[in-house]
């Protein structure tokens, strides 16, 4: 089975803060009124009510979680939602209102109707939450676990039988009850689905980075051009680059949001936005004269596309929430700094915007005529040669974050920081490493770098809120990716240890760490900082 994770799946648009506390809780809402639809139970319902389990129930509140079960309920998509109207959806609901479900189902609902287990762990994963749907508005909650049994869950950090656990209710009334986990990267899970054996027919398979790299070898193509192969099994050749010119498009929205917002991120920390200030340090900078200071504005794109996430705007995925800034600001610096192609108008562009004649991604099309051609002025050949250097940096990012995804985690709540922060770490080294020109095994040495000094990051968010040290930390990983891309492009691409090594190596560290570091504020800085 191909560990190949497509691009709009690993890249998906959602809302902050979190994509396994807000965007995953929010598909696993949705999916559960479209499983009501489905059975023709929608219209008996009469009350619906949650559990929130381990991870989601210890830090919950402050990512958003019940927020964004309530919108999943109302039938909201995270890719289209307000951000404003999730923000709000559960913190601010009045006592006493119906809730809309499935956006048209008017059902009994109070904030009491979401309950916090965060002592309780299921076994399928440190995310998971119930849902149940009852027929008569007094009815439940059962609360219960995936399995009729207290054996099925256990308290964090003992071995004895979890106290929290409630007994089993009488479940008079109940229509439906689904427990989901939510893996990472706002991807989920149904407990007791089979695995899901994909069956999209990807061109080019591959488990490791070292068949990855086979392949390409066997192929003559760079690890962009497999990507994006794969991708035509889902898409044509326009539609991937519409697709991945729309997934920057809402990454640079983002970065310039953050940039030019003030004030204080929601929550009891009262953070302080800080890059919109040091956006005007910098342009102040830059008009007395001083040369512009590439290192700096990398460190501003990142702490304004993470600002933007803890204030619960629109963000992408990359691969997680937590870590979202990572990539889009190394793609910034490289947009900003280091794009400059060299290429003119003579070389065509299609109609989609990709030019013709570059093995920069191999697609296919009908260049435009000469006349055609040259009526472009520099700035729209600049601009077309910066989209096809992002959309190369976007796919050669997706097939190795595919290796983590498959291979170890995404998940902070699974294996700490290092699997959220580390994993877009190395994906941004190796996006970088591509569009400056480095070859298949350059890429997979800087994302190797970029992992390996990342091994055993934890998780520990103050306040159970995705601002400190979340927000700092995706700004120093932004400036570790582009050292490692500057290390990888110094060598000729051979290293002692391999991406795959590392990737084994981050998988058993998570395993090896203790709860308390993998998202639940129980350890580290968020017992260490006093919140106030």
């Amino acid at each position: 089975m191909s560990a190949y994770v497509s691009a709009f799946e690993l890249f998906s648009i959602g809302v902050g803060p979190s994509s396994s506390h807000t965007v995953g809780p929010m598909r696993a809402a949705l999916d559960f009124v479209v499983r009501l639809r489905a059975e023709g139970l929608l219209d008996q319902v009469r009350r619906v009510t949650c559990t929130l389990y381990g991870s989601l129930g210890a830090t919950g509140i402050g990512h958003g979680t019940p927020d964004a079960v309530v919108a999943g309920l109302m039938a909201l998509e995270p890719e289209t939602v307000d951000p404003d109207v999730v923000r709000a959806a559960w913190s601010a609901w009045p006592d006493g209102r119906d809730l809309p479900l499935g956006g048209t189902r008017a059902v009994a609902f109070s904030k009491d109707d979401i309950a916090f287990r965060p002592r309780t762990r299921l076994p399928g994963h440190p995310n998971a939450m119930t849902l149940e749907a009852w027929a008569a508005p007094a009815a439940g909650p059962a609360r219960q676990a995936v399995a009729d049994a207290a054996s099925a869950v256990r308290e964090t950090g003992t071995a004895r039988p979890a106290r929290d656990v409630p007994a089993i209710a009488d479940d008079t009334g109940l229509l439906l009850r689904e427990t989901y986990y939510s893996v990472g990267g706002g991807f989920i899970r149904r407990d007791g689905e089979p695995p899901r054996v994909q069956s999209r027919g990807y061109r080019f398979d591959y488990g490791t980075a070292e068949e990855l790299l086979a392949l390409c070898d066997e192929h003559g193509l760079t690890i962009a051009e497999l990507a994006r192969m794969n991708e035509e099994a889902l898409r044509d050749d326009e539609e991937i680059a519409a697709g991945l010119d729309a997934i920057w498009d809402t990454m640079a929205a983002c970065v310039d949001a953050g940039l030019h917002a003030d004030g204080v991120l929601p929550g009891m920390l009262q953070v302080r936005r800080r890059a919109g200030a040091i956006r005007l340090q910098l342009e102040d900078a830059e008009a007395d004269g001083r040369r512009e200071l590439p290192g700096e504005w990398l460190g501003a794109f990142a702490l304004a596309v993470n600002e933007e996430n803890a204030a619960g705007g629109r963000v992408v995925t990359a691969p997680t929430n937590g870590a979202a800034g990572i990539l889009p600001a190394v793609a910034m610096y490289w947009w900003r700094f280091l794009a400059d192609s060299g290429l003119g108008a003579g070389n065509a562009v299609t109609p989609y915007g990709e030019l013709v004649g570059s093995a920069l991604l191999g697609y296919d099309g009908h260049a435009a005529a000469p006349e055609e051609a040259a009526a472009w002025d520099e700035a729209s050949v600049a601009e077309a040669n910066r989209r096809r250097g992002i959309r190369r940096f976007l796919l050669t990012a997706t097939a190795l974050g595919s290796l983590f995804k498959a291979n170890a985690s995404i998940s902070g709540a699974e294996g700490g920081c290092q699997a959220e922060v580390g994993s877009a770490c190395a994906m941004a080294a190796g996006g970088l490493t591509a569009v400056m020109g480095g070859t298949n095994r350059q890429i997979e040495n800087a994302a190797e770098i970029a992992m390996e000094h990342h091994l055993g990051l934890t998780c520990d968010p103050v306040g159970g809120l995705v601002q400190i040290p979340c927000i700092e930390r995706n700004a120093i990983a932004a400036s570790t990716a582009v050292t490692a891309a500057r290390l990888a492009l110094r060598g000729d691409g051979s290293h002692y240890v391999s991406l795959d090594t590392v990737v084994e190596t981050m998988r058993q560290t998570g395993i090896d760490m203790s709860h308390k570091y993998k998202e639940t504020s129980e350890g580290g800085l968020a017992v260490n900082v006093i919140e106030c």
